[in-house]
């Protein structure tokens, strides 16, 4: 072997020896660091049942298999929301988020199984709790956008009336071609609505919105005609508030409005 070809030899095993060792003794980067803080840190704070390496973790503790109830609180408000960090209000999405595909593997399975899924409303807290958490994050969203730019940063939507005539809010989005040159879009977009049928439609479903809102008075108008008929003396600014569209001045010269009681008369 000659003298060059072990030359190069020795030179590849001493930069590799020296290489390895750098490897060795240099600092670990910065994710690497991150990725072991977050392996030693109790898995308590971010999940709501200690942490498991199975499909166990879809479903929901043994013990409550068989109970026909299943003692939880109650949903997150938005003003409880309000006053957490960003990053208290990420790691609770994420274990509301859990804990709903928890619950909808549970109640999955009692359906095939034919059991009775315990307390079903833990479904409706969570979704309730996440649809308020979106609020607050929006509202944040908001708040940045308008100091930034004088925007809101959401899509824009305007009114629109569909293929039936009833009013929805169309969200703007972005496409490839102009509107003038988009025919699929314009084909979609230019609906129009007419006929004997839609008509008749729109004035069934417009008498149905104004039978809804009648009913609705006419119970905001009995209940407080009870409330007068048995407390005569009763704050009619507490009632005012509680009930705008009703005349209290008018129902409390009704007839219908005073009790079986004989009147007081100052002597």
């Amino acid at each position: 072997m000659s003298s060059t070809l072990l030359k190069c030899l020795n030179l590849a095993k001493s930069v590799r020896t020296a290489t390895l060792k750098s490897f060795l003794t240099a600092p670990k980067p910065q994710w690497q660091v991150w990725s072991a803080a977050a392996l030693q840190t109790p898995h308590a704070q971010m999940h709501t049942s200690p942490p498991r390496l199975d499909l166990m973790e879809f479903f929901d503790d043994k013990k409550h298999w068989s109970e026909n109830e299943v003692k939880v609180g109650r949903a997150w408000r938005t003003e409880e929301l309000r006053i957490k960090s960003n990053k208290e209000l990420h790691q609770l999405w994420f274990i509301l988020l859990k804990e709903r595909n928890m619950l909808l593997t549970m109640e999955h399975e009692c359906n095939e199984q034919m059991e009775i899924f315990p307390s079903p409303e833990r479904i409706d807290k969570v979704k309730i709790s996440m649809k308020n958490l979106e609020t607050v994050v929006r509202e944040r969203n908001k708040a940045y956008h308008l100091l930034e730019t004088g925007e809101t940063g959401e899509r824009p939507q305007r009114p629109v009336q569909n293929a039936f005539g009833i009013q929805v809010n169309y969200k703007s989005c972005e496409h490839v071609l102009p509107p003038f040159m988009n025919l699929k879009w314009i084909k979609s977009r230019n609906i129009g609505f007419g006929g004997r049928a839609v008509n008749r439609f729109l004035l069934k479903y417009r008498e149905q919105l104004y039978n809804a809102k009648r009913k609705a008075k006419n119970r905001s108008r009995n209940e407080v005609m009870m409330i007068l008929r048995r407390n005569p003396n009763f704050d009619l600014e507490v009632l005012r508030r509680k009930f705008p569209d009703v005349n209290i001045d008018k129902l409390r010269n009704d007839d219908k409005t005073r009790g079986h009681f004989v009147p007081k008369v100052d002597s």
